[in-house]
C-alpha cells in the first residue's frame, strides 16, 4: 500500500504542478487503533511555484482526492502556516504522525520544534474538549439518559482519545504524541480506565466489529469527571508562547527550495 500512496502523491504533483513537501498518515492508523480494513487517511502539505503566488487570485489552497481505500487531502503551505499560528490540533497531529510517507523540506523539522515550544494550550484544550464532549453527549450520554441500554462502542474511542491527549497536556505540559497508545502509556490514569480503553483498542485492531453494546461504566465515570471541568476551563499556561514571526522566514525558505 505504501507504493500505491507514493504513486498517488506523484500523480497529484504531476497533474496539479504543486510540490509536496510533507505527507503522512492521519486518523486511526496514525492513532494506532486501526483495523485491517480501515481506510488510509493520507494528509500532505504542498507549495506552488513562487510565481503562482504573485497573482491577483490566490492559488488553490486545498487538494482532495479519493482513490479506492485512499483518502488524500492536502493544504497549501500558506494555509497550513496560518493554521499552525493558531495551534490547529489536526495540523499538529499531522506533523507528529508516527507514519510519514514523505518529508522533503528541513523546514518541517523546524515547525515541529516551534510547535513544541509555542503551542497554545488554550487552542488544544478547546479543540479536544469539545470533540470529546460532543461525541460523549451525542452517542453515549444522551442515549443512556433516554433509557437506551446499548450505545455504539466504537464512539468511546472518539471520546477517550481526545481526553487522554488533554490529560497528557495537563500532566506533562507538552504536546501529546499523535499515537494514542503512546499518549496513553505516558499518562496517569486509574487502572480500570486504562484496562477498559486497552480492551476496546485491542478489539478494534483485531478486527472485531465494535457495534452496539452495553455502556462501559468506568469510561462513563471518566468522561463525567473531566469533560464538564474542561469545557469551562481552557487554560493558557504560558501567554508568551505565541510569537510566530519566524514563520515568514520558513515560508520563504520553502519557496526557495523549488
Amino acid at each position: 500500500m505504501i507504493g500505491s500512496i507514493i504513486d498517488a502523491l506523484i500523480r497529484i504533483q504531476r497533474e496539479t504542478g504543486v510540490r509536496i513537501i510533507y505527507a503522512c498518515e492521519a486518523g486511526s492508523r496514525a492513532w494506532e487503533f486501526a483495523s485491517q480494513d480501515s481506510d488510509y487517511d493520507v494528509r500532505f502539505l504542498y507549495a506552488w511555484q513562487k510565481h503562482d503566488y504573485l497573482r491577483i487570485d490566490n492559488p488553490q489552497d486545498t487538494i482532495d482526492r479519493m482513490e479506492g481505500d485512499l483518502d488524500l487531502s492536502g493544504w497549501d503551505i500558506f494555509k497550513a502556516l496560518r493554521l499552525f499560528r493558531k495551534s490547529n490540533p489536526p495540523l499538529l497531529e499531522w506533523l507528529f504522525s508516527p507514519v510519514i510517507y514523505a518529508e522533503k523540506s528541513p523546514q518541517i523539522a523546524r515547525l515541529r520544534d516551534i510547535a513544541r515550544q509555542q503551542y497554545s494550550s488554550s487552542a488544544v484544550f478547546y479543540h479536544y474538549s469539545r470533540m470529546a464532549f460532543r461525541n460523549y453527549r451525542q452517542y453515549i450520554d444522551n442515549k443512556l439518559k433516554a433509557g437506551e441500554t446499548e450505545v455504539p462502542l466504537k464512539k468511546y474511542l472518539y471520546v477517550v482519545r481526545p481526553m487522554v491527549a488533554l490529560l497528557y497536556v495537563e500532566q506533562r505540559d507538552i504536546l501529546p504524541p499523535t499515537s494514542f497508545l503512546e499518549t496513553l502509556k505516558n499518562v496517569e490514569v486509574d487502572t480500570d480506565i486504562r484496562e477498559a480503553i486497552l480492551e476496546l483498542v485491542g478489539k478494534k485492531r483485531a478486527g472485531y466489529e465494535l457495534g452496539m453494546g452495553p455502556s462501559i461504566p468506568a469510561l462513563n465515570t471518566f468522561a463525567d469527571k473531566y469533560l464538564y471541568k474542561w469545557m469551562g476551563n481552557n487554560p493558557e499556561k504560558d501567554g508568551s508562547r505565541q510569537d510566530f514571526r519566524v514563520l515568514d522566514d520558513i515560508v520563504l525558505a520553502i519557496l526557495d527550495e523549488e
